[in-house]
């Protein structure tokens, strides 16, 4: 499994996350393409090798065109929503959420960045006592914000990353000062989506994290603590605006896990159904499989009454969490939804291409104590096979499962 691991000895921000991936070698072309999907043109993106503390790094711009505004602050990111009184208008939250809903962008991601939004959003209104949807981002801000958010989750997906695991953040010390007054640094707002992530001070009199950096680590991060056992493959680093007495930058580790199998939590939502067609159920699994949950199961139950029912239980990682309920309540008749988390362990898996007879299949193998303990072909690569040739799908599968065994398909990245 693909991991990146986030270095926060300096915080993170947004654009110091964008710098690490492109550091890491994402190319800023990509990059553009992905953003290319979001159906705004206001904005433009530059990325320049810059020294922090005599290591070279790469800092990310927002260049915001409408009002030819560069984000500045401790970070060299001006995003938190309070810094600016602009009177040409803002956006809510309303705003940011459509614009991710008509973009080109996929699914998965788009229900992350929505994600991303709605913690900030939430974060804030707490902060100043008003509701989620009031909250605004304004224009300069918001242009900042949904490029950074797109543009990281986009990167970490070019990088092959399948699971995010960040350090403890450095929130730095000192105070910021924006239009509600002179506060200790972490901003309010910060410290409040940070909420049950461990975080820690240094003498850096500055602002380390910032709310879309804050935000950004609570959605993606899958653990907080200690790089995990890795075979580090790339190595980046983001630049924060300034020089500060340590190396202001971000490192990103990428690599491939290291261990066998690895333990870690999955969110799993559960509801009960007795009055809905079986049409809506099997469409409703089908939703909630489009909006990324990792399976979705659904258990014959005799529920009160005598009525026949249907259990459906999702699995999902924490951040989809919310997407997931929305679709549970939107797409069926449900009142409530139990949410827990559980522990499980999961064996290495990777998937690799195998010539065989037929053409190239792919297959899954997973390893337990690097031995391979289940090898799987691909389910559609052998329906296409078997529907190419005429032939059952189970002759496929055993023709295929020994070409494997025997050693003969020999399988390359």
């Amino acid at each position: 499994m693909k991991i990146a691991y986030l270095d926060c000895f300096s915080g993170i921000s947004g654009d110091m996350l964008n710098g690490a991936i492109l550091d890491a070698g994402v190319s800023l072309a990509d990059i553009k393409k992905e953003l290319a999907r979001l159906s705004f043109a206001d904005f433009d993106v530059h990325a320049e090798k810059v020294m922090r503390c005599n290591i070279s790094a790469t800092h990310f711009e927002v260049e915001d065109l409408e009002h030819h505004h560069h984000h500045e602050d401790e970070h060299g990111e001006e995003e938190n929503s309070h810094h600016h009184h602009h009177h040409h208008g803002h956006r809510h939250l309303a705003d940011l959420q459509e614009l991710i809903d008509r973009s080109a962008l996929d699914l998965p991601l788009k229900d992350q960045a929505k994600e991303v939004f709605l913690r900030i959003a939430e974060a804030e209104a707490k902060v100043h006592g008003v509701p989620a949807e009031e909250v605004h981002f304004h224009e300069v801000g918001a242009v900042d914000t949904i490029i950074d958010v797109v543009g990281a989750l986009a990167g970490l997906r070019l990088l092959g990353v399948q699971k995010v695991v960040c350090s403890p953040l450095n929130v730095g010390s000192g105070t910021v000062t924006f239009s509600h007054g002179t506060f200790p640094v972490p901003a309010p707002a910060t410290i409040e989506i940070l909420k049950g992530i461990p975080t820690y001070s240094t003498d850096s009199q500055a602002e380390l994290v910032t709310p879309t950096g804050a935000a950004i680590a609570a959605v993606l991060a899958g653990g907080f603590g200690d790089m995990p056992a890795m075979r580090v493959e790339r190595i980046g680093y983001g630049a924060g605006g300034r020089d500060l007495p340590r190396p202001n930058v971000l490192r990103i580790l990428v690599g491939e896990a290291e261990s066998a199998e690895s333990e870690d939590q999955v969110t799993i939502l559960e509801t009960c159904l007795d009055d809905q067609s079986p049409q809506l159920t099997a469409f409703l699994a089908e939703e909630l499989m489009a909006h990324g949950a990792l399976d979705v199961y659904l258990i014959p139950v005799l529920m009160k009454k005598g009525r026949p029912g249907v259990q459906c239980t999702v699995l999902c990682e924490e951040g989809k969490q919310q997407a997931l309920l929305s679709v549970l309540f939107r797409e069926s008749t449900t009142l409530g939804v139990r949410i827990r988390r559980e522990r499980r362990r999961i064996l290495l898996r990777e998937v690799k291409t195998v010539p065989t007879p037929y053409g190239p299949v792919r297959v899954k193998y997973s390893y337990c104590n690097g031995e391979a303990v289940n090898i799987l072909p691909e389910y559609e690569d052998m329906k296409k096979i078997a529907r190419q040739r005429g032939v059952p799908l189970k002759g496929i599968y055993t023709e295929i499962h020994s070409l494997l065994r025997s050693g003969n398909g020999t399988p390359r990245d």
